[in-house]
C-alpha cells in the first residue's frame, strides 16, 4: 500500500501544485468576460458559464475566500445562500492566481491579465532596474507605475467604448499607484462607510444603459491578519459584509448582474516554531540569499550571483516536504504566473519560488516585523487561499 503523501520524506513534486485556472476560471478572466458581453472591443469572454448583462457590478471583499464562506453559514447567511449561484450557477469557485495576495489579484482583476503579464507577481519583488525590493501594495520605493504595468485596464477599455464605468471605494485609494495601474478608468467615487458604497454603487449602475461598476471592502482581510479567523473581530466583519452584500443586491437596477468575489482566502497560522520558520534566525535558509521577497506563504528568494543552484538545493532540503520549491524557470514552466511571462517581468520573479502546502510560513522577524506578527496569512495555492467565490445576483 502506498504511503500517504504527508509521511513521504521526498520533497513535494512540482506537478502536484494546483496551478490557477488561467484562461477559463481565474480572477483575471472575470472583467474581460463581463466587458465582452457588453461588446467592448479588445476583450474576450473566457469564463463560459457567465451570461452577458447590460449592467455589471463586481463587489470584491478582500480576504473572503470560498472556503471561509462555506465554513461560516451562521455569520454569513446571505452570502452562504448564494454559493450555488457561483460561477454562473455551477456552484464552483474561481481561482485567484499566484500568488494569492492583494496587489497581484487586484492587478489581475483590473487588467484582465495574469501576473506574468501585468507584472505584479508578489507582495514584494525585486526591481531588476535597481536591485531593490519593491512593495507592490504600498508602492515603495517609488517607481513609475505605468512603466511597471503598461497595459490598459478593462475599465479604461470599457470607458472608451461608451460604457458607464465607475469604481466606488475608500477615498484614500483614489490616487494610489496600484489604483492607477489596476483599477482606473471612468469615474472614481470615494465613500467612507460600507453602506454609502453599496448605495452609490447601485446608483452608478443605474446611471448608464451599459454600466460596469466595481466596489471594494477591505476590513475582513484586515481583521483576519490581525486577529485571525477564529476571532470575534473577524466574525463581526463577516457579519457586517454579509449585510452589505444583501443591501447592494436589493438595490440593483434592472438588467444588472452583481458578482461578489474576493482577491484571496486566508489561513490562520499557529505561533510555534514548527509553523513559523524564521528566515532571520535560520542560517541554512539565509545562506547565499541576497534578498527575501514575497510573503510568508509565497516567497521570492533572490540569490547572490552564482549561488542560485545552492540556494534552491537548500530550500528544497529544508522546506521541500511543506512547500513547493521551484527555480524561477520551473515555476514559469509550470504556469504558476500564467501561460506567458513578459520579458520585463522575468527578473522580478525569485531565483527560487517557495509556495506553502502545509499550514506553515517563512517569516522574517527583523526584516518584516509587522508581517511576521500576523495571525491570518495567505499567498499560496492551497484551496483555502486560492479559491474565491463568484456569487451572482441578477435583477
Amino acid at each position: 500500500m502506498a504511503q500517504p503523501a504527508w509521511s513521504d520524506p521526498v520533497p513535494l513534486a512540482l506537478d502536484t501544485a494546483p496551478v490557477p485556472e488561467y484562461g477559463a476560471g481565474s480572477l483575471a478572466d472575470l472583467l474581460p468576460t463581463l466587458a465582452a458581453g457588453m461588446d467592448v472591443p479588445g476583450t474576450t469572454a473566457t469564463i463560459p458559464e457567465l451570461t452577458p448583462a447590460d449592467r455589471n457590478c463586481v463587489f470584491l471583499i478582500d480576504g473572503l475566500g470560498w472556503e471561509q464562506i462555506k465554513a461560516h453559514p451562521e455569520e454569513a447567511p446571505y452570502l452562504h445562500s448564494l454559493l450555488g449561484s457561483s460561477r454562473g450557477g455551477t456552484g464552483r469557485p474561481l481561482t485567484a492566481g499566484f500568488p494569492a495576495t492583494t496587489a497581484t489579484s487586484l492587478a489581475s482583476v483590473g487588467t484582465g491579465l495574469p501576473p506574468g503579464a501585468h507584472g505584479l507577481p508578489g507582495y514584494t519583488v525585486r526591481d531588476p532596474g535597481t536591485g531593490a525590493l519593491m512593495n507592490q501594495l504600498r508602492w515603495k520605493p517609488w517607481t513609475d507605475p505605468h512603466l511597471w504595468q503598461p497595459y490598459p485596464t478593462v475599465f479604461q477599455l470599457a470607458d472608451a467604448a461608451g460604457v458607464h464605468t465607475a469604481q466606488v471605494s475608500a477615498p484614500d485609494f483614489q490616487h494610489t499607484p496600484l489604483t492607477k495601474i489596476a483599477l482606473s478608468g471612468g469615474t472614481f467615487r470615494g465613500k467612507l462607510t460600507g453602506e454609502d458604497r453599496m448605495d452609490l454603487a447601485a446608483a452608478e449602475l443605474a446611471a448608464g444603459d451599459r454600466s460596469l461598476v466595481y466596489t471594494y471592502y477591505s476590513e475582513v482581510d484586515g481583521k483576519g491578519h490581525r486577529f485571525g479567523m477564529d476571532s470575534d473581530a473577524w466574525r463581526g466583519q463577516l457579519m457586517y459584509v454579509d449585510r452589505l452584500a444583501q443591501r447592494l443586491a436589493e438595490q440593483l437596477p434592472p438588467r444588472t448582474a452583481l458578482y461578489i468575489t474576493a482577491d484571496h482566502g486566508m489561513i490562520d497560522i499557529p505561533f510555534d516554531e514548527e509553523s513559523r520558520i524564521d528566515f532571520d534566525e535560520d542560517w541554512e535558509l539565509s545562506a547565499g540569499v541576497a534578498l527575501l521577497g514575497g510573503e510568508g506563504r509565497a516567497r521570492h528568494v533572490y540569490a547572490v550571483p552564482g549561488a542560485e543552484a545552492d540556494v534552491l538545493t537548500v530550500w528544497r532540503e529544508v522546506l521541500g516536504e511543506q512547500f513547493w520549491v521551484a527555480s524561477r524557470d520551473e515555476a514559469i514552466a509550470a504556469g504558476w504566473f500564467g501561460p506567458v511571462v513578459d520579458e520585463r517581468v522575468y527578473g522580478r520573479i525569485g531565483d527560487v519560488v517557495a509556495a506553502a502546502c502545509d499550514d506553515v510560513v517563512v517569516t522574517a522577524s527583523r526584516r518584516e516585523p509587522h508581517e511576521s506578527a500576523m495571525v491570518g496569512m495567505h499567498g499560496s495555492m492551497t484551496a483555502a487561499e486560492q479559491l474565491v467565490p463568484l456569487l451572482e445576483v441578477r435583477s
